[in-house]
């Protein structure tokens, strides 16, 4: 039979019970296979009850010493109670000297004690006992997620300024940097809101006409990575003059939302919005649009286009790709059959190739056709490549891109791209 002899406010902190006569501490730490809490016990005397009902602040010493004890049961191991047993009058009996001198000489949780209000800095330099002078029975979880933020910020040589917090605090990332950023100015301490806008305007004014576009490869909400790298790294730049003092989390947060708000934009337009890249132009061969296209990829699935269709050939291949598009099907083709021309698009290496016929089939021959090579720089060189055939053909396709008609030229120049990168 099991009885609670004594317990506190917070339902994490130990609690005193007595089982089948005997008293003992019960705490739930760690978690079985299953992820349930695992709960653990072990026996202490009416001494150590005494000292846990008066003294808040040894009752959450001896908890930050169990723990570890807990972690080290695993997620179906015994607590070591002898270990445990060891740890009651030292902490609890002691003089806060040998307090202090205990927890040099153990491994003990500091989460516990900083979730509780202890001292921060007093328990870094081992004053444990003076740290827990201001402790309380209601915990504040977030005050011991931000310590180890700044713990593992610190471990990565990142020491946070006023500023710095403050530019984490608005764009909500402070306590984790992989969550999407937003903006939260209610987060910020007033005083310090207009030199965090200030930032802010820096990074929308280095931004402004940048944008990131879509890329089908990565599923139909998918955007262009190089886009990204290119206005994150734009952002920094211009951030880092601006605001030389700032360090690198700071500076990455606000790029993080200003392409997190980008992309954002993208994938909320219609896809007819990020496409016909080129103008219709005479120099694009405006002249020339198409008006029947057939799309195709490497698996031989097929779609046609007309000019009459609601939505452009660029719009439409597009959705082909990205409802084609796999590991193991990277190559397509855009062709007009009653030009006799087409693009291929390698999205495997980052290339197309232009195929012309040179000179049509008479007679049972087969046609002969003219195949050139270019490097692609990344999706939004696809879009322009693509609209510029829509609407001249291959002719229009002159002006975009240094084309080669050997295949070893070409993988001689990819290689030496992607030596560069």
């Amino acid at each position: 039979m099991r009885d609670i002899v004594f317990t506190r406010r917070s339902g994490w902190i130990p609690q005193v019970i007595r089982e089948d006569g005997e008293l003992k501490l019960m705490l739930g730490a760690g978690a079985d296979v299953n992820h349930d809490p695992r709960t653990f016990t072990f026996g202490i005397g009416e001494a150590h009850l005494a000292v846990i009902r008066e003294e808040l602040a040894r009752h959450l010493l001896l908890w930050s010493a169990v723990v570890p004890l807990c972690d080290a049961a695993g997620t179906r191991g015994p607590l070591d109670e002898d270990a445990a047993v060891a740890l009651l009058d030292p902490i609890l009996l002691s003089a806060p000297a040998d307090v202090d001198a205990t927890f040099q000489r153990i491994r003990w949780a500091r989460g516990p004690l900083i979730s509780h209000g202890a001292d921060i800095d007093l328990l870094e330099r081992g004053q444990v006992c003076a740290a827990m002078r201001p402790a309380t029975e209601t915990s504040d979880a977030k005050r011991t997620q931000k310590y180890h933020a700044d713990r593992r910020r610190a471990e990565r040589g990142q020491i946070l300024g006023i500023l710095d917090t403050a530019l984490l605090m608005y764009t909500g990332q402070y306590l984790h940097g992989a969550t999407i950023p937003k903006r939260l100015p209610d987060a910020v301490d007033p005083t310090l809101l207009p030199e965090v806008m200030r930032v802010i305007a820096t990074a929308e004014q280095a931004c402004a006409g940048l944008r990131i576009g879509r890329d089908p490869r990565r599923g139909k909400r998918g955007t262009d990575k190089r886009d990204w790298e290119r206005m994150a790294a734009t952002v920094e730049a211009a951030v880092r003059r601006a605001h030389p003092g700032l360090v690198d989390d700071a500076v990455q947060t606000v790029s993080f939302l200003m392409c997190s708000e980008a992309v954002d934009r993208t994938r909320s337009a219609p896809m007819d919005d990020d496409e016909e890249a080129v103008g219709d132009s005479a120099e694009s061969g405006g002249s020339a649009r198409k008006t029947s296209l057939s799309f195709t990829d490497d698996r031989n699935a097929e779609k046609k286009w007309l000019r009459s269709h609601p939505r452009t050939a660029t719009a439409e291949f597009w959705e082909f790709v990205g409802d084609r598009y796999a590991g193991n099907n990277e190559v397509f083709t855009v062709e007009d059959e009653a030009m006799g021309e087409g693009l291929q698009f390698h999205f495997y290496a980052d290339s197309i190739a232009r195929i012309t016929t040179a000179r049509k089939g008479e007679g049972g021959s087969d046609p002969e056709y003219r195949v050139e090579y270019s490097l692609v720089d990344g999706t939004g060189g696809y879009r322009k490549l693509l609209s510029a055939f829509v609407r001249g053909g291959c002719a229009a396709l002159d002006e975009h891109g240094s084309w080669m008609s050997d295949a070893a030229d070409l993988e001689r120049a990819r290689r030496r791209r992607d030596a560069a990168e």
